[in-house]
C-alpha cells in the first residue's frame, strides 16, 4: 500500500500553532499527521490526545517518543488510553532518543539496542492485553497486565537509522520509521535489511499478535511553491546528491518524486516541510499529493 502523510515539525513550529495546524491538515484531507517528541519541546502523548479530540478522521503518528524517558508500562498506559478514546487513529512509535538529551535528563542507557530489544516486545505484549514478566537489563515487569488494554492493539513502530537498529526494528516492531535526508537507493538498502531481519526472526506463520504485515514509513523533505528546489536543497544540507533526498515543485511533481521512495520499498512517504512554512498551504498541497498518489495506485 502507498500512502502520503505530513509532519508537524516542533523545531520550526511551536505548540501554540498546533491546533490550527491539525485543523488545517484535516480540512486538506491529509490522512495522517506525524509529530515527534524531542527534549525539550512538546509532549508526544498530550499532543496527540489533543489532536485526536479536535478532529474526526485524521490519524496521528508519533515518530517517535524516546524510550529512555518512560517506563514501558507508563508508555503502554498512555497508548492504551488514547487508543480506547480514539480507536484506530493512533500510530505510536518509539526510539532511542537523542543520546545527549537523554544524558541531560539522566536517562541515557549504555546499550540503546538492548533497551529496544527489551522495550518494544514488552510494549506490544502489554497492548495486546497479555500479562508480562520481564527481568531484563533495562525493563523489569513483574506480572504486569493492563486493566484497560485497547480493543485492538495498535501497530507499534520503531525508529531506526544504523544497520543494527534497522535489523532490530524488523525483528521486534510492527513497523519502522526512517528519518529524512536519504536517497531512494539508501532507503532501498535499509528496507532490505529490515525485511531480511524480520524474515529471519520468523514472523511469517507466527502467533496472530505477531504476524502483522510490516509497515515502513519514510520521512521525506518536501517543498512547494516559489523557490521550492532551492528550499529543498537547503534543508537537505551538504549531503551528496541533495536533490535525490527531497521532493519539490507542484503537487503533481511531488507525487511523481514520491514514487521513487515507494519503489524503494516504503509503504508511506511522510512529507516534511522544508524549514518554516505556512502550514495551511503546505497541508493543502500535501493533501493533493495524497489524492494523486491514491488515484495512481487505483489504476
Amino acid at each position: 500500500m502507498t500512502r502520503i502523510g505530513a509532519i508537524f515539525n516542533p523545531y520550526t513550529h511551536s505548540p501554540d500553532e498546533f491546533r490550527d495546524a491539525v485543523l488545517a491538515a484535516e480540512a486538506a484531507g491529509v490522512p495522517e499527521l506525524w509529530i515527534w517528541e524531542d527534549c525539550f519541546r512538546q509532549s508526544a502523548f498530550a499532543t496527540v490526545g489533543a489532536a485526536l479530540a479536535w478532529t474526526e478522521r485524521l490519524k496521528i503518528g508519533i515518530g517517535i517518543a524516546p524510550m529512555p524517558l518512560r517506563n514501558v508500562a507508563a508508555t503502554a498506559m498512555e497508548i492504551a488510553t488514547i487508543e480506547r478514546l480514539f480507536p484506530g487513529r493512533l500510530l505510536p512509535g518509539v526510539g532511542h532518543g537523542v543520546l545527549p538529551w537523554m544524558g541531560q535528563v539522566g536517562a541515557r542507557v549504555a546499550s540503546p539496542l538492548t533497551l529496544m530489544r527489551e522495550y518494544v516486545p514488552a510494549l506490544r505484549a502489554l497492548l495486546a492485553g497479555e500479562q508480562v514478566d520481564v527481568d531484563g537489563r533495562y525493563v523489569t515487569l513483574d506480572a504486569v497486565r493492563l486493566d484497560y488494554p485497547p480493543e485492538a492493539a495498535p501497530r507499534v513502530y520503531a525508529a531506526a537509522e544504523g544497520p543494527k537498529t534497522l535489523q532490530l526494528s524488523g525483528e521486534v516492531a510492527d513497523g519502522t520509521v526512517l528519518d529524512s535526508g536519504h536517497t531512494p537507493g539508501e532507503i532501498a538498502t535499509a528496507v532490505a535489511a529490515i525485511r531480511e531481519a524480520r524474515a529471519a526472526a520468523g514472523w511469517e506463520g507466527a502467533a496472530e499478535n505477531r504476524a502483522r504485515e510490516l509497515d515502513i514509513v519514510a520521512y521525506v523533505v518536501a517543498a512547494f511553491g516559489t523557490d521550492a528546489e532551492a528550499r529543498a536543497r537547503a534543508d537537505v544540507g551538504d549531503k551528496p546528491d541533495p536533490l535525490e533526498r527531497a521532493v519539490w515543485g507542484d503537487p503533481a511533481r511531488v507525487a511523481e518524486g514520491a514514487r521513487a521512495f515507494f519503489e524503494a520499498g516504503v509503504d508511506e512517504v511522510i512529507l516534511l516541510p522544508s524549514s518554516r512554512v505556512d502550514l495551511a498551504e503546505f497541508y493543502a498541497a500535501a493533501g493533493e499529493v495524497g489524492r494523486l498518489v491514491d488515484a495512481t495506485a487505483a489504476r
